[in-house]
C-alpha cells in the first residue's frame, strides 16, 4: 500500500533526523493522509507533532524532513504547505508499477494469506415467528459484508444463524394460526393478546384447512397447539430460509437453542459458576451474581418453574462456541440488545473466556421513506414491510447496497424512491453504472479494432493527475478493507468505492479513452479501466450485487 510505503520513509528519516524516542512517543497523531487534490497526492501532519517535544516551529521541522527525504525511487516532489504541511507527489513509475501488479494479480488483489484465526459471526438468528423484516434485512447485510472481508483478510469464518422453536413466542404464534384455521371455518374467535395477526398466517391457515379440513375447529388443547406450533415453525422457517437466499446470504449453521438443554451445556455451565460460588437461590429461582462483574443487579438463569431463561441459554451458547475453538466471535444485534452485553461479559469472565473473544456488533433501526413519507411498521400487528416486499419494490442490489451504506451505529432512513431511480443520485446506479460503463468501452474497442494488450504501454499512463490519482485510489482498497474490520463498518465499503467511480466518471468525460489514431495510449487507458474493473468486481462481490455490463 502506498500509504504505507511513505509512512515508512517519513519514520526512517524523523529517526535519522532525531531518533526512534522521539518519534514512538508521538507516534498516535501522525497521519498521512489524502489531501485537497491541488496540494498533492498525500500529505502529512508530522511536522506539526513533532513540533512540541522537540521545542522547534512546524516549518523549521518540516524543511529539514523535506531536504532529507526528497530524493529517492518513491518521490517526484515533496513540499511544504502551510503552518508545516508536507505534501508528496509519487513518480509515475510507481503508480504504473502499483496497476500492473493489479492487473496480474486480478481477482486475488488484495486477499491476504490465511491468518490461523477462526471466526464466527453469529446474525439474524430471527425465531421463526414469521417473515423477516427489513431490520432483518440491514442485520443480514451487515453480517454478510463483514463476513466477506474477514475471509479477504485471511481469517476462517463460520456464518452462524441462531433459533428458538420452543417458549412462549412460539406458543403465541401456535394460537394466533389456530384462530386464523377457525376464522377460515367461519368460527370468530379473537387472536391471543401479544399474538401474531399477519397475512401470512392467513395463508398458511387456508393450507392447514385444506389437508385437515374441520378437525380441530373449536379444539384446543396441548397436542393441537404442537400440531400448530410444528406446522407454523417449518412454515415460517422455509419462508425465512427462502428470504435469506434471496438477499445472497448463506449460513454455514444454523444452530437450534435447545439442542443446548439436550446436550448438557446448559447444566455444565450451571456446575461451572457453581463451583465458583457464583450462584445463589432466592424465590426458588437459580441467580447468577451479575453484580460481582459489572455495576447492574444479578440475574435469573432458571426460574422458580425449573424452565431457564434467554440469559441462560445465551450463556450456554456462546460456551458452546468457546468450546468450538473459535478464536473470535461476533454477535450482531438490534440496539434494543444494548443492555445484554455487560451481563453476558461478565459470565464470559465468569466462564473463564478471555475478553476479546465476545463481540457484539449493534445497529440501530431502519425507516422506510415513500413518496416523502414515512412508512408505518408493526410486526405483531402485522402492518409492517417484509423483507420480500422491500425486494420486490426496489431489488435485490438497491436493498443490499442501501443497508450496507449506513453506518450501523446510524438509524437508517431507507429511501425507497430513491432506491429504485435510475439518476446518479441513486449510489448503487451510480456505481453499477461505471462498472456497465467499462464494460462498453471494452466493446466499442473491439468494434473500433484496437486491440488491448493486457500490461503493455503503461508507460503513457499518469503524466495528467487524474490518472495518477485514480491508480492511487485503486491502491486504497486495501486499507478500505481493513478500516472496515477496525471500524465492524460495511459503510467504507461503500464510501470508497463512491469515491472512486465519481473520480473515473470524471476522467471518461474529460479524456479520449478509445482513439484510432494513438491506439497505444488508447490500450494504455484500457488497462487503466481494466484494473478499475478488476476492484469494482472485488467491491460489489463483497457486497453482494450484480455486475451489469450495460445498463
Amino acid at each position: 500500500m502506498l500509504r504505507k510505503r511513505i509512512e515508512s520513509e517519513i519514520v526512517e528519516t524523523v529517526n535519522k533526523l532525531w531518533g526512534d524516542e522521539v518519534f514512538q512517543a508521538n507516534l498516535k497523531s501522525f497521519k498521512v493522509e489524502i489531501p485537497d487534490e491541488r496540494f498533492g497526492e498525500f500529505s502529512t501532519n508530522i511536522a506539526m507533532i513533532l513540533s512540541k517535544p522537540l521545542k522547534t516551529k512546524p516549518i523549521e521541522i518540516a524543511k529539514k524532513i523535506v531536504e532529507k527525504i526528497k530524493t529517492g525511487e518513491l518521490f517526484e516532489n515533496v513540499e511544504i504547505a502551510g503552518p508545516g504541511f508536507i505534501n508528496f507527489k509519487l513518480k509515475k513509475n510507481v503508480y504504473t508499477e502499483l496497476l500492473k501488479n493489479i492487473l496480474n494479480t486480478g481477482e486475488r488483489y488484495g486477499r491476504k494469506e490465511p491468518n490461523g484465526m477462526k471466526v464466527q459471526i453469529e446474525f439474524v438468528s430471527a425465531n421463526p415467528t414469521g417473515p423477516l423484516t427489513v431490520g432483518h434485512g440491514r442485520q443480514a447485510v451487515i453480517g454478510d459484508v463483514l463476513s466477506k472481508v474477514f475471509k479477504e483478510e485471511g481469517f476462517e469464518v463460520t456464518k452462524e444463524y441462531y433459533f428458538n422453536d420452543a417458549g412462549r413466542q412460539m406458543d403465541l404464534l401456535a394460537q394466533s394460526l389456530w384462530v386464523r384455521y377457525n376464522q377460515f371455518f367461519g368460527k370468530k374467535l379473537d387472536i391471543p393478546e401479544d399474538g401474531y395477526h399477519g397475512d401470512y398466517l392467513v395463508e398458511l391457515a387456508k393450507e392447514i384447512a385444506g389437508k385437515f379440513k374441520a378437525d380441530y375447529v373449536g379444539k384446543w388443547n396441548d397436542e393441537i397447539k404442537e400440531i400448530f406450533k410444528e406446522m407454523a415453525k417449518d412454515a415460517m422457517f422455509k419462508l425465512i430460509k427462502s428470504t435469506l437466499e434471496r438477499l445472497k446470504v448463506q449460513f454455514d449453521i444454523f444452530f437450534n437453542e435447545k439442542s443446548l438443554l439436550e446436550d448438557g451445556t446448559v447444566n455444565e455451565v450451571i456446575e461451572i459458576l457453581k463451583s465458583k460460588g457464583l450462584l445463589y437461590e432466592k424465590d426458588g429461582a437459580l441467580w447468577f451474581k451479575v453484580s460481582e462483574f459489572v455495576d447492574e443487579d444479578d440475574k435469573v438463569l432458571i426460574r422458580s418453574s425449573g424452565i431457564p431463561t434467554y440469559f441462560m441459554t445465551d450463556i450456554a451458547y456462546h460456551y458452546n462456541k468457546f468450546k468450538r475453538k473459535f478464536d473470535r466471535v461476533y454477535d450482531i444485534w438490534g440496539a434494543d440488545h444494548h443492555g445484554h452485553i455487560s451481563r453476558m461479559k461478565a459470565a464470559m469472565k465468569a466462564l473463564g473466556i478471555p475478553d476479546d473473544f465476545f463481540n457484539v456488533i449493534l445497529h440501530q433501526f431502519v425507516t422506510l421513506k415513500k413518496e416523502g413519507k414515512e412508512v408505518k411498521m408493526s410486526t405483531r400487528k402485522g402492518e409492517f414491510v417484509t423483507l420480500d416486499e422491500l425486494m420486490d419494490s426496489v431489488g435485490v442490489d438497491a436493498t443490499r447496497y442501501f443497508f450496507a451504506m449506513i453506518d450501523p451505529n446510524t438509524h437508517m432512513i431507507f429511501d425507497m424512491d430513491l432506491a429504485v431511480s435510475k439518476s446518479n443520485e441513486n449510489p448503487v446506479y451510480y456505481v453499477q453504472y461505471a462498472y456497465a460503463r467499462i464494460k462498453s468501452l471494452f466493446r466499442k474497442a473491439r468494434e473500433k479494432g484496437i486491440e488491448y494488450r493486457k500490461g503493455e504501454n503503461l508507460d503513457l499512463l499518469c503524466d495528467i493527475d487524474q490518472e495518477k490519482l485514480l491508480v492511487r485510489d485503486l491502491d486504497l482498497f486495501d486499507e478500505t478493507l481493513e478500516d472496515t474490520l477496525r471500524d465492524l463498518a460495511p459503510n467504507k465499503i461503500t464510501n470508497y468505492v463512491e469515491k472512486l467511480v465519481s473520480r473515473f466518471h470524471n476522467y471518461y468525460t474529460d479524456n479520449i479513452i478509445l482513439d484510432t489514431d494513438n491506439r497505444d495510449l488508447s490500450n494504455a487507458r484500457l488497462n487503466l479501466c481494466k484494473g478499475l474493473e478488476t476492484i469494482l468486481s472485488k467491491v460489489f462481490d463483497i457486497l453482494g450485487i450484480s455486475k451489469p455490463e450495460k445498463m
